[in-house]
């Protein structure tokens, strides 16, 4: 019963302390101006996804009080985050090199997979296959990816918050299909209610953004919940790179098409799909609920093949992504000429 009052109170305190922070957005002028490469089209406040990493984060301990959360875990979760999100939080006020960025995003990598004692071995065809340190290196650059993607990926209104919450919950439900006597559910259904409390303020149309702090944050935990959950059992990590199936296929599309031209990567651009999407329909809110809808409809049911031995994992992974790099070229993720006449 505790920790059930615990996601009522922490969406509540997410909730407020987003209030809080839209008030404090104004007074310091931290302003998001529309630009060519915008996706928004009216002045609005940044940072409110400090409301979730501090609503969250306060909780952790908590859990590890009560005994449902080791302390690994919470050093794990707590270490990476809050280094990704101060880093965050100091950049959306000023602004910080990216080559400093990347170097606390790999150290705040490198420290979550520690305390979750390294990469798991995961399951290809039947076979457990133990990777060992390159496992570790792998790892690390996937949690890198995933943060960077992250704040990528969010570009319009409440798109973040309907991913984290779908991917969440789906996460969690997985996780208590595959081991029910687990605890390891509990975590993304609490982050979940971190970031429901955030998304009342950021549902389209947005009265604030998220900012880097918050975004880079829940890339960080949903790549280290991740590998926590293939700690319970290999088959999850599978589960859980399908259920993130609509970020990582539209920000990897994009990036490998702007790379190949030649452009800086980690520069702002207008060239995802979803932001395509969005200017063709003349609407955030229907792209956004069209990605959740794409994650409870479609990649929902084939993690939960995955997750209950239906579907090899790597199979159900290409299954999985392979409409979405159709809809990645659909709508010219990485082209950004052929996005621009087509939003004409």
């Amino acid at each position: 019963m505790i920790f059930w009052w615990s996601l009522l109170l922490t969406s509540a305190a997410s909730w407020t302390l987003t209030g809080f922070l839209y008030r404090y957005a104004l007074s310091k002028n931290l302003i998001d101006i529309p630009n060519e490469r915008s996706s928004h089209s009216t002045p609005t406040p940044r940072g409110g996804g400090v409301a979730i990493v501090t609503s969250f984060l306060v909780v952790l301990p908590v859990l590890n009080w009560l005994g449902l959360l080791s302390t690994p875990v919470c050093l794990a979760l707590w270490g990476a985050g809050c280094a990704v999100a101060v880093t965050g939080f100091l950049d959306d006020h000023g602004h910080i090199a990216a080559r400093w960025r990347l170097l606390v995003h790999f150290t705040a990598a490198a420290w979550g997979l520690y305390w979750l004692d390294g990469f798991p071995p995961i399951t290809i065809f039947g076979y457990l296959l133990d990777l060992g340190w390159l496992g570790y290196v792998g790892a690390t650059v996937y949690i890198v990816w995933l943060l960077n993607l992250y704040n990528f990926m969010d570009g319009i209104d409440g798109i973040a918050g309907i991913e984290a919450i779908t991917v969440c919950c789906s996460g969690a439900l997985m996780i208590w299909l595959v081991a029910p006597d687990s605890t390891a559910w509990m975590l993304p259904v609490l982050l979940a209610t971190a970031v429901l409390g955030f998304l009342f303020w950021n549902f389209p149309p947005a009265r604030i953004f998220m900012g880097d702090a918050g975004s880079g944050f829940l890339g960080i935990m949903l790549a280290l919940l991740s590998v926590q959950a293939a700690w319970v059992e290999p088959r999850l990590l599978w589960v859980w790179l399908i259920l993130l199936g609509a970020f990582i296929v539209d920000a990897t599309v994009t990036l490998c098409r702007r790379v190949v031209r030649g452009e800086k990567f980690y520069e702002a651009h207008c060239s995802h799909a979803y932001q395509c999407a969005s200017r063709v329909s003349g609407a955030h809110r229907i792209v956004t609920l069209a990605v959740g809808a794409i994650n409870v409809f479609w990649l929902l049911p084939v993690a939960g093949l995955v997750a209950l031995e239906k579907l090899e994992g790597i199979v159900g992974l290409i299954m999985a992504y392979f409409p979405l790099f159709l809809l990645a070229y659909r709508y010219k993720a990485g082209d950004r000429q052929a996005q621009t006449s087509l939003a004409k």
